[in-house]
């Protein structure tokens, strides 16, 4: 009874956050078992960036209709989440063909759909003058996740397999699982919170200016999620294994330093953005609500989806090219954002 207990003395932010943190283990586990998944299914890299793009696909179909979901059925969504992982992960692990393989990915897509943006409308649904740093913290919960999961597909040993790995690497999801009733009790469905959000909000400006900043930011996101979802999802796992010997640990720790990067910078910027104003730092979070959270993960995450997808496809040579100008627009988008005129 302790665990539930303290559990129930959470706020509402400390709830999404732990609820983000136990459902990205899978997220973060499934990466460095791609090579394996390959080898032991007898796939070709075609099929295998199938089911790395799978992931993405998900959640590049299923980001409007769940932006529409949570303004009208908040808990729902987020209970919603850890079932439809425990499922995809059933599949998974029970999988014996390429076709299986891709429904239980797409499941875990859309479970992380369903916790990503309908956490991220929770948070901003409480307003608020500290809410960059509330989202930030948000982020880092998940990108925890996501390095917990590394680490622990990078301990268990190699002999056991990949999708003993990966259920082992996804147990934190049980936790999820006993959070439900405090989800179905905390958060109301929508009509409130929808009036409440509706209010103006003083350190969230809606200024027309602001609008070219926004769009170069949606586009600066999206390339950028094309290139990393390219190298993370894709090469590095299956290029890392083949070319450079990598074992499953090898691909974890450097998927995993990406993520510690994060993890060091993503903090600090929320504190700034609370203090130079939300319209500098996160021009896109004043649009981020509901259906508009879902509108901004469509481009991102149709890039995700695109990335693994267009470099198994590609193969050898044409992965690298493409990696390379997708990099370059990155960079130059990037370097625009940075050196625009304020106003």
């Amino acid at each position: 009874m302790t665990g539930p207990r303290r559990l129930a003395r959470l706020d509402r932010a400390g709830l999404l956050f732990v609820l983000l943190f136990c459902n990205a283990f899978g997220v973060g586990a499934f990466g460095p078992l791609l090579p394996e998944i390959g080898r032991t299914q007898s796939l070709p890299d075609w099929q295998l960036g199938f089911v790395a793009s799978a992931f993405g696909f998900a959640r590049m179909a299923a980001a409007m209709p769940v932006g529409m979901l949570v303004v009208r059925r908040l808990a729902a969504a987020l209970m919603a989440a850890p079932l439809i992982l425990v499922l995809g992960l059933l599949l998974l692990v029970n999988a014996r063909s390429l076709p299986v393989l891709l429904v239980g990915r797409f499941l875990l897509g859309i479970s992380h759909t369903l916790t990503m943006v309908g956490g991220l409308t929770a948070v901003l649904l409480e307003g608020g003058g500290s809410v960059s740093t509330r989202l930030n913290l948000f982020e880092f919960a998940g990108m925890l996740g996501i390095l917990g999961g590394l680490g622990t597909v990078a301990l268990v040993p190699a002999a056991w397999g990949w999708k003993l790995a990966l259920a082992l690497a996804s147990a934190p999801v049980v936790l999820s699982l006993l959070l439900l009733p405090e989800l179905r009790r905390r958060f109301p469905d929508a009509p409130a919170l929808v009036r409440r959000a509706a209010a103006p909000s003083a350190d969230m400006p809606g200024r027309r200016g602001d609008r070219g900043v926004v769009a170069l930011m949606f586009g600066t996101a999206i390339v950028f999620a094309l290139t990393w979802s390219s190298a993370s999802a894709f090469v590095i796992p299956i290029r890392g294994t083949r070319e450079f010997g990598l074992t499953r640990t090898g691909i974890s720790w450097l998927l995993g330093m990406a993520q510690a990067i994060d993890l060091a910078a993503l903090i600090p910027v929320g504190r700034l953005a609370d203090r130079l104003g939300h319209g500098l730092i996160l021009g896109a979070a004043s649009v981020m609500l509901g259906w508009r959270t879902g509108l901004y993960r469509v481009g991102v995450d149709a890039a995700i989806f695109l990335g693994p997808l267009v470099t198994g496809l590609l193969g050898r040579g044409g992965e690298s090219v493409f990696l390379a100008l997708a990099s370059a627009v990155a960079l130059a988008l990037g370097a625009r954002l940075m050196t625009r005129p304020p106003g």
